[in-house]
């Protein structure tokens, strides 16, 4: 399932701070994401959409800033995009239902099982907590 909204609806039902980083692309500043210090078990949301992209048995004090997880919650949850944008290489990670950008992911974290940082945007996530 795909969900699609016109820049209308997704302004009326994300905060300014959420359709910059889902919608526009954008980047929080580190350090400052809500999410960051979450320690609480459960998935991870996309957002914009409810989709479950991460669960925190993945995620990683990365030190970047930016809440890091080093696997998505399963391999259709996320599309990966190149992206060479501001004059760099990167690969930008999508949410597959909506389209949402929710962050970059890197090959820089050997201390994890897959290797791999997902630099994710804490106002590009939700949170469901689990008992």
């Amino acid at each position: 399932m795909t969900v699609q909204k016109t820049d209308d609806e997704w302004k009326s039902e994300l905060t300014p701070q959420q359709y910059k980083v889902l919608r526009e692309k954008g980047t929080e500043a580190p350090f400052t994401g809500a999410l960051l210090h979450n320690h609480d078990g459960g998935d991870y949301t996309c957002a914009a959409c409810g989709n479950v992209v991460f669960t925190s048995d993945t995620k990683f004090d990365s030190g970047s800033g930016w809440p890091s997880f080093y696997d998505v919650s399963n391999t259709e949850a996320v599309r990966l995009v190149e992206d060479k944008s501001h004059g760099m290489s990167r690969v930008e990670v999508e949410c597959v239902v909506c389209g949402s950008h929710l962050g970059h992911v890197f090959h820089d974290a050997p201390e994890q099982p897959t290797g791999l940082r997902y630099c994710v945007n804490s106002a590009a996530l939700g949170f469901e907590k689990k008992a």
